[in-house]
């Protein structure tokens, strides 16, 4: 994936840097991410687009449309593609998405939205969306090992909730493990359901904070999960992610509760592990930070 600057893209678009900045904030797009040091970085791909559809002749607002289009084609490939049973057709128009792309906004604009179609046209139940979710979960995997290794001195315990790959919130599970890896964080990502043995796990991992993802799992079972990590590195901030109609209920608890979608729960989780480590810059012994811990695993979940 190659990014430009905010010069490059004016540059190639043949118009200023305030001009850019001015179609940004009027249409939304191009829209470019921010990098490490907040400076915005424009795919290439978006920014052709929008170079060859003012080449046209196309006013700004008939070319951003025009571009725009090229975009939703690349939903409805891979919609098509999965509907079809066609795993080698899918992989390429998850390519030509990547073409435009960065691999974040690839999931999040392109990928979920499909699977969640998919969800919604034919049931969870349907041979469908069997084969689509296993195709994403494939994908997304594929996408993670291809990561390059964690840079950040952060690690995060995700206490995976869901059902299965069929689960519906499984794909967005995997999503936020890819953005978090891509983002240089450590992530170990288990299970909710196995508990024997979850010390060691955590004692190698010395997690900043935990998330209990998914709403398959009922609160008992996720509870006794959170408690026996608690015993093993004391009381962490807790995030939780997609549990459902529980998560109006869990506002009142003082647990963090992620935004749906998958970039913006990755968002909220560096924002919160850099809260945490400029909170704690030295390593303490982990201390209680209530009287009735059991309570504040329960109060967590529910």
């Amino acid at each position: 994936m190659r990014y430009l600057k905010t010069s490059e893209a004016a540059q190639l678009l043949n118009v200023s840097p305030n001009t850019l900045r001015a179609w940004e904030r009027r249409f939304g797009f191009p829209k470019p991410q921010r990098s490490p040091g907040k400076h915005r970085l424009f795919t290439h791909g978006e920014v052709a687009a929008l170079r060859d559809a003012l080449q046209e002749g196309l006013s700004i607002s008939s070319a951003v449309s025009r571009a725009r289009e090229g975009l939703v084609a690349d939903t409805n490939s891979l919609l098509g593609a999965l509907v079809s049973y066609e795993s080698e057709r899918a992989d390429a128009a998850i390519e030509a998405a990547l073409a435009l792309r960065s691999v974040e906004r690839s999931v999040d604009e392109v990928l979920l939205p499909t699977l969640d179609e998919i969800a919604r046209r034919y049931t969870i139940d349907s041979a469908a969306w069997a084969f689509a979710a296993h195709w994403g979960a494939d994908w997304l995997r594929r996408a993670n090992r291809l990561a390059p290794p964690p840079v950040r001195p952060v690690s995060i315990v995700i206490g995976d909730a869901s059902r299965d790959e069929l689960d519906p919130d499984a794909p967005y599970i995997r999503a936020v493990e890819l953005f978090l890896v891509r983002a240089g964080v450590k992530v170990l990502s288990l299970s909710a359901r196995g508990v024997a043995g979850i010390g060691d796990a955590v004692a190698v991992h010395r997690p900043n904070l935990v998330v209990v993802a998914g709403g398959y799992l009922d609160d008992d079972t996720v509870a006794r999960w959170a408690y026996a990590i608690r015993l093993a590195v004391g009381v962490l901030p807790a995030a939780v992610y997609r549990r459902g109609d529980q998560r109006l209920r869990m506002r009142t608890t003082g647990t963090n509760v992620l935004p749906p979608g998958a970039g913006d729960a990755q968002r909220r989780l560096l924002d919160l592990v850099e809260a945490e480590r400029v909170e704690r810059p030295v390593p303490v012994a982990p201390a209680p930070r209530i009287d009735d811990v059991h309570g504040k695993v329960q109060a967590a979940v529910l």
